[in-house]
Parts: structure tokens; sequence; C-alpha cells
């Protein structure tokens, strides 16, 4: 399939994505889905859909600028597992999404996602966002670079509950940005947007090209 082979240029994991044909044709296929709350993912579980939303909203608010949910970044990342991703990548993502959420229940007390809330998740998102030491970022890249040697040569691998949740939180928080910052409302209304490019200023200072606004990708 057209969309699976796009992920092979993508790196590890969820991956960076690349402004590729395939995907932002994927990414605007989600723009017309309901509101979480009516949302039927096609991957993930009903549980798990609306957690990974909640925890994309953390991500990104609602400011003055749409919330992550509003652009429908929580379906674009559901149908990118579905429909992109490669089965033993998708084990991976899955494997580390379910160690993050279990930290989320163990701290805040509950029994399942559907209980959880944005000030369940919140905590926990800052402990496993928070910068690590240039030590701690070396042993992590090590023990994933390991786990994934193990899985690709057919064998049996396991991950540190703290890695996993460390890598899992910083990968959705690069995927859910690129897709937020890729849709068509926030690249077109938020972002500097220049479909046609004009003039071409060197050096040329961001509020008087752009009202201080970053270029729309």
């Amino acid at each position: 399939m057209e969309r699976r082979s796009a992920l092979k240029n993508m790196g590890l994991a969820f991956g960076y994505a690349v402004a590729t044909p395939t995907l932002l044709s994927l990414l605007q296929s989600c723009k017309d889905k309901p509101a979480y709350a009516e949302w039927v993912p096609g991957f993930l579980s009903k549980e798990q859909g609306q957690a990974l939303a909640r925890t994309v909203d953390v991500i990104l608010p609602k400011t003055d600028t749409p919330s992550a949910t509003e652009v429908n970044v929580h379906a674009f990342i559901d149908a990118y597992l579905d429909e992109v991703m490669p089965l033993e990548q998708r084990d991976y993502v899955m494997m580390k999404m379910e160690r993050f959420y279990a930290k989320v229940l163990e701290d805040s007390g509950k029994e399942n996602l559907s209980e959880v809330e944005a000030e369940d998740i919140e905590p926990v998102l800052a402990t496993y966002l928070r910068k690590r030491t240039e030590e701690e970022e070396e042993l992590h890249m090590e023990a994933v670079m390991n786990y994934m040697q193990a899985i690709m040569e057919g064998g049996e691998a396991t991950l540190d509950d703290e890695v996993a949740r460390f890598t899992f939180a910083n990968e959705l928080r690069d995927l859910a940005t690129w897709a937020y910052k890729s849709s068509e409302y926030v690249g077109e209304e938020v972002l500097a947007y220049l479909p046609i490019p004009g003039e071409y200023i060197a050096c040329g200072d961001l509020d008087t090209l752009t009202g201080g606004k970053a270029w729309s990708e």
C-alpha cells in the first residue's frame, strides 16, 4: 500500500513525520471527523482513543488558537497507526503507550482509561517531557536501539518502563505538533501562509514579514 510505504522514510517508532503527499492526504481526510467525545477510532479502542485525545489536548490546549482535537490531531494519529505504520513498529508503539497510561492509572488511582481526565495525564506527561541529561538521553537511546535490533533479528527483548514512557511522551509530542502545524486551519489561519511565493527577502525580520508568526510548512 502507498500509505504503508510512506512510513519507511519516517524514522523510528512514531517517527518524525515528513510532509509527503500521502501523509498530508491522510491528515486532510481526518479534518471532518467528529469531536472526540463522539469519535470512534479505527484502530485504537474507544478508551485508548479518548485517552490519546485528552493527552494531545494537554500538549496543545485551546488558547486563542484551536486545541489539538479541534483540528483532529487524535484522528490523524489513529489513522496513522492503522493505515501507515508497519506491524512491528505498531506493536512497539502500543507497548509504550500501554506503559505510559498504566502509569497514569497508577498515579491517579483510577482503574480504567475511560475515567482518566486531563488533570490525571498532565503530571505524568510533564515528568516524561522534562529535559533529560545527556547521559540519560544516551542511555535511553542505547536501550531503544538494543530493543529494536533484537526485535528486528527475531529475538525477544524487554524495554525498561521509564525508557518506554519517556520515548512515548516525546514521540507523541513531536508527531502531534507536526500534525497540528500541518493541518489546513492552523497552516492557513494561525501560521503565516503564502500559497504563491513572492519576493525573496534575505534576512528579513520576522515581525516585519509575517507579523511575528512562524511560516506555515
